[in-house]
């Protein structure tokens, strides 16, 4: 098995936030008939892709395949498997060993994992297109596994409506005592302050991304923190930039909206409480904007930094979390070249083409995935409040690091299991920081 390196995967992030600001501001069969262009294919073959990358944008995503299905003249059909609600690698694992891989997939952590699996995109047309140190965390050992889907931020989203109407101004919002002013004044004109979500991937991935991120001033610190939990030689309880972090996880917990729970569905919910203006504040990504937009069209939606200390002008007040959510891989092992080339010919219609970009990066409302773009020669921008603000913070540099990528695979699970027994109130600090750090001793 390839070794992960860590230091790769959190200094990437650097580059890619600062690309990403210049980029924004199966086998063969008979002819299908259903495509009128399949009449001069000899053979259509058929690829299958795990998943619809994102589950919140699935609808969108399930139309671009049928769309491209309908008119491609690659002589292409693609399949897309439903992915089971368990980890990817206990996923593939059981396709790779029933001989019925996916052709096309996406992972994160498992990359290494993945490696003599799939396809090297050395040399390849879009992995040249791909902006410089996006590609990074991908390159195990020296092969190029994965090329990006798109660069994504997570931070505090909010409800710009809800916050004019109780005089809030989010950019004015510097320490974790100004948050909890904030939220104060949401809670007087009769709304809930927050929704916050239990659910274990934003606990275990991205809230302690927010810890690690901020746990050391240089990314190189950053993943010393990883290598000493490793070594066990890390106490959580006695590093200040920890309980800083739990302080502002028990700000989260004591304001949030009553029907937020660790539940698979408050995901929906929350969505729901935000876009319709019974709460002000969501800790998520903008991968929620599209359903956030679904729900309110003519909603204004935005992002800003989750505030963990009382330092104003501090690092960790004043930038969001950047970086790639998940990197796209072709199997090798088990598919056919034929089955190669056309899973490169969708990926190609889907990054270069006028269609394929529009459902890629277009706007939700058009039935776009609304993916910041992380290609040259994009045509197609997302033009939303939240892409725009997300847009500023990249080109201000005020981004932070996506530790949560050098976690290894399991890691971010364990990671949320022990925050959801937090937030639910069954162990206190001193246990969740207990197993927090047993967690990287599986």
């Amino acid at each position: 098995m390839a070794v992960f390196s860590r230091k790769k995967a959190a200094v990437a992030g650097i580059a890619v936030t600062a690309v990403a600001a210049s980029l924004m501001l199966s086998g063969c069969a008979t002819s299908d008939s259903s495509n009128p262009n399949f009449k001069d294919c000899k053979e259509v073959t058929d690829i299958t892709w795990l998943g619809t990358i994102k589950v919140e944008i699935q609808d969108q995503f399930t139309n671009a395949i049928d769309t491209y299905n309908a008119t491609n003249t690659d002589c292409t059909t693609v399949t897309i498997v439903e992915s089971p609600d368990q980890p990817f690698l206990q996923t593939v694992t059981t396709m790779y060993e029933a001989g019925e891989a996916p052709t096309i997939m996406t992972a994160l952590q498992e990359l290494p994992d993945m490696a003599d699996k799939v396809m090297d995109w050395t040399g390849q047309p879009l992995a040249e297109l791909a902006a410089p140190g996006t590609l990074d965390v991908a390159n195990i050992d020296g092969k190029q596994v994965g090329i990006p889907v798109t660069a994504e931020a997570f931070g505090l989203l909010y409800n710009k409506a809800v916050l004019d109407a109780a005089g809030v101004d989010p950019a004015a919002i510097k320490t974790r005592s100004d948050l909890a002013n904030a939220f104060a004044a949401v809670k007087a004109t009769g709304v809930s302050p927050m929704h916050f979500s239990g659910l274990w991937w934003s606990l275990g991935a991205h809230l302690t991304n927010v810890y690690h991120a901020n746990a050391a001033d240089t990314a190189e610190g950053q993943l010393a923190v990883l290598d000493e939990l490793t070594a066990g030689s890390k106490s959580l309880m006695d590093d200040p930039a920890f309980i800083n972090w739990l302080d502002t996880f028990d700000l989260l917990k004591a304001n949030t909206i009553d029907t937020a729970t660790i539940a698979d569905s408050d995901y929906d919910v929350a969505v729901e409480n935000l876009a319709t203006g019974q709460s002000a504040f969501w800790f998520m990504g903008n991968w929620a904007e599209p359903n956030l937009l679904t729900t309110t069209p003519d909603g204004e939606f935005g992002i800003m930094p989750l505030p963990i200390n009382d330092n104003a002008g501090s690092a960790a007040n004043e930038n969001i979390s950047v970086g790639v959510p998940f990197y796209i891989m072709i199997d090798t092992e088990q598919s056919t070249e034929a089955q190669q080339k056309s899973a490169i010919a969708v990926l190609t219609w889907f990054l270069t083409t006028p269609e394929g970009q529009a459902f890629w990066a277009g706007p939700v409302e058009k039935d776009g995935m609304n993916f910041i773009p992380v290609y040259e020669g994009f045509e197609v921008q997302p033009t939303t409040y939240m892409a725009q603000e997300i847009a500023k913070y990249i080109a201000a540099g005020k981004t932070l690091q996506w530790v949560n990528s050098a976690y290894p695979a399991g890691l971010q699970d364990a990671y949320g299991a022990a925050a959801q027994k937090y937030y639910d109130g069954q162990i206190d600090r001193a246990a969740f920081a207990a197993e927090l750090e047993a967690a990287w001793k599986k």
